[in-house]
This record gives structure tokens, sequence and C-alpha cells, in this order.
């Protein structure tokens, strides 16, 4: 495996990725009804594109297929943390986020699922508010807010 820089080409592949781990590795912890309104399938890939351009971010890729990816802005908000349903478990996350924490200096935070709390945890960040997110009109999405604050 070998994790490298974002490529606007991408964007699509890692869109896809997204919406197919919420709606598996999630399953666990949502609602349908959740799941649906968090990962709609319907996503705005100049933004998305735009967005991982601004940020640092990187791709996991194993045997030319990629496997997960990341991205942190310049405050130490690190927005995107996903590994392919079938990676789960080999250390892709943890490789992803390593590199993403060593490009920013400071206190780092996340909105992190249900899901991902353990992950978080175990790698030294805190939960410092919990909340529900609305999105399109359903307030359920709990989503935790961490730091791991230097």
């Amino acid at each position: 495996m070998i994790i490298r820089k974002y490529q606007p080409s991408d964007c699509k592949e890692l869109a896809d990725l997204f919406y197919n781990t919420v709606h598996t590795v999630n399953a666990k912890d949502y609602t349908k009804e959740q799941l649906n309104v968090w990962a709609t399938g319907q996503v705005d890939l100049e933004q998305w594109n735009k967005s991982l351009q601004e940020h640092f971010s990187v791709v996991a890729v194993d045997d030319e297929i990629i496997v997960g990816f990341g991205d942190i802005d310049k405050t130490g908000y690190l927005d995107h943390l996903f590994v392919h349903t079938s990676y789960q478990r080999k250390g892709i996350a943890s490789a992803i986020c390593n590199q993403l924490e060593q490009a920013v200096q400071g206190d780092i935070t996340t909105h992190a699922s249900i899901t991902a709390k353990p992950f978080f945890e175990k790698r030294g960040y805190k939960i410092v508010k919990e909340q529900q997110v609305e999105r399109q009109g359903i307030f359920h999405l709990t989503k935790r807010a961490f730091c791991k604050c230097l």
C-alpha cells in the first residue's frame, strides 16, 4: 500500500468509496434513513474536488485500487477519513491519519461518527462535545466532536 497526494482524477472514485463505506461500515450504528441523508449518492463533484484540493488530502492505494482517503485543512480540522469496506482493520486509517496529523501544527479536531469513536479515542483524541447533526430536516446523525490537543 502507498499513500499519495490527492489528484483531481480521484474525485469520483472517492465519492463512491465514501457512499459505499457509509452504507456498509456505518450501517451497524445508524438507521437506513440516517445513512441515506448522510451519504445521498448525489455528491457535487466540483465542490468535493475544490475542497480536497484546498486541504491537505491523501489517498491510500493498494495494487492500483483506491482503498482509503482523508483530508485536513490548515486549521487542523480533519474533515474526511474513510476506508473501503473490504479493507477495514488493516491499518489503512491509521496510516492515512498519521500523514494528516503530521501535516499541521497544533490541535486537531474532527467530527466523527459513532462508528469511528473507538478509532479516534485509541489515537488519543478526546470528546469535547456530542451533537445531533441536521441533514435534510432530520436531526439524528449523532456525531462527536473530538480534539487531539497537543
